[in-house]
């Protein structure tokens, strides 16, 4: 066992963490080698695991093991996934734990065939759901609450699989994007209110479709945007084409804004939102709502970046890079036993002295959690000669924990939800805190009337939480990217 004195974290559990990215493809004689490419452009959405299941003939094929996409698929592992259809997910365990039975996609045979499943989100009554399946006998095999879907899809009546996902989904509520496979069909589902993102894509050389977390993926997988999934959408593609069902009763669109905040990849294209442009517009509404005197803007790289160089377009200041980042840091590092050195943070983020020194800074980031990561960060850029550090954040105070797919921690552990924003401020040494308002950052990402979940800024929750009920609350790490 490793001793805790050498073995730690990269980085402390003071940030949002991504929750998964799902991956389907249909219609292509590659397709396990698409998903594979998909799945490398959902990276930042989960790192723990990562598998895809393949169709050929009538038969699924799975692989799936730990770590990331690198780490999990290689030639080998590939051509054990023959057929023109396949799903792919990369994992943050936001429900259940880092173990190999826990990796998706699941997959199951029943009586009607086999299926597999990948899911993004978190089910809010999941927990509630699993101790009746219990007791009517139901032998679960791993934590996940997406092992919950495949046993209600196993007892519902009925021959067609669309009808029969769509009644098993009607009984659970919370935040989920899943791609499917069966023997002959790749079915997309995203909840009533449209927590998380799911795209649709058409392949350009084959004609095939694709159903992804983010369009980013589709850039590289060679297929073309062609809207959106409907919150509360069904999609089933077969060789007969696609079919699009509507089985839920319509409920107000809930789009997760921390998406646009953090989650997706700058260079993706959420319900219209181009995510990089709005990012920058929530820089500038920083600079507008907060001016402060300063010599020069720097990111926290990378989720600062937009932000701060919306913030120095609109102030007029100079932006630099007075943080550089280690991309080639994993999740732990042999740390030596000396402490009170912060190794946690400079492995992945080095202060520039000679663009840092005798200046008034602006420092931008994403959000605050703990607090704990930004006072060292605010530390490293004093030690590297920084006159004032101003610490801009791009999104509201984080208040509230997240049962959708976020893993947050806590009420008690938010810093934000136990002190004053000027306690916070002395707590993490900057000279100035400021932080976007809710309207502002709405102005930002298209306007309230588009339909958002802020419940961690707000406190206002669209669904029913299981807190104070006992159950499992979600864990926090990020990493910095």
């Amino acid at each position: 066992m490793q001793n805790d004195n050498v073995m730690q974290h990269a980085v402390d559990d003071d940030h949002f963490h991504d929750e998964c990215g799902v991956i389907g493809v249909f219609g292509h004689p590659e397709a396990a080698n698409l998903t594979y490419l998909g799945l490398y452009a959902l990276q930042h959405r989960g790192q723990e695991s990562a598998g895809i299941v393949s169709g050929d003939q009538g038969k699924l094929y799975v692989q799936r093991g730990m770590g990331r996409v690198a780490d999990v698929f290689g030639l080998e592992q590939i051509s054990k996934l023959p057929g023109d259809q396949a799903i792919g997910h990369v994992r943050y365990s936001t429900a259940g734990g880092s173990v190999l039975r826990n990796t998706q996609p699941v997959f199951i045979n029943y009586r009607h065939g086999a299926f597999a499943v990948g899911h993004n989100g978190n089910l809010v009554n999941a927990a509630e759901l699993r101790t009746r399946l219990e007791r009517e006998g139901a032998i679960f095999h791993t934590d996940m609450d997406t092992e919950v879907v495949v046993h209600l899809l196993a007892r519902v009546p009925g021959d067609d699989t669309g009808t029969r996902l769509a009644a098993a989904l009607r009984q659970v509520s919370g935040a989920y994007s899943l791609v499917c496979l069966t023997e002959s069909r790749l079915i997309g589902a995203r909840d009533p209110m449209g927590f998380r993102p799911l795209v649709l894509g058409r392949l350009i050389d084959s004609g095939g479709f694709v159903l992804a977390s983010e369009t980013c993926a589709l850039d590289l997988m060679g297929a073309e945007f062609v809207r959106d999934v409907e919150p509360g959408e069904l999609i089933i593609i077969s060789k007969e084409g696609i079919e699009s069902r509507k089985p839920f009763a319509p409920v107000g669109r809930r789009m997760c804004i921390f998406e646009y905040i953090y989650f997706a990849r700058p260079d993706s294209v959420l319900d219209g939102v181009h995510v990089y442009s709005a990012r920058k517009r929530i820089g500038q509404a920083l600079a507008r709502q907060h001016p402060r005197e300063a010599d020069l803007v720097v990111p926290v790289p990378d989720s600062g970046v937009a932000a701060a160089m919306g913030y120095a377009e609109a102030s007029g200041l100079p932006f630099e890079l007075g943080l550089i980042r280690n991309h080639y840091v994993g999740r732990t590092f042999i740390q030596p036993a000396q402490r009170g050195r912060d190794f946690g943070v400079k492995v992945k983020l080095n202060a520039q002295p000679n663009i840092l020194r005798g200046k008034r800074v602006i420092l931008v980031d994403d959000s605050i959690v703990r607090g704990t990561t930004s006072a060292k960060i605010v530390s490293l850029v004093r030690a590297a000669g920084a006159r004032e550090v101003h610490f801009v954040v791009s999104a509201p105070p984080t208040t509230g924990p997240c049962y959708y797919g976020i893993d947050t921690p806590d009420r008690s552990q938010l810093i934000a939800a136990q002190h004053s924003i000027e306690e916070v401020r002395k707590i993490i040494g900057a000279d100035s805190l400021d932080y976007i308002s809710l309207e502002a950052l709405y102005e930002a990402v298209g306007g309230r009337e588009q339909g958002f979940c802020d419940a961690c800024f707000s406190d206002d929750y669209p669904l029913p939480t299981p807190e104070g009920h006992g159950s499992r609350q979600l864990h926090l790490i990020k990493e910095l990217r």
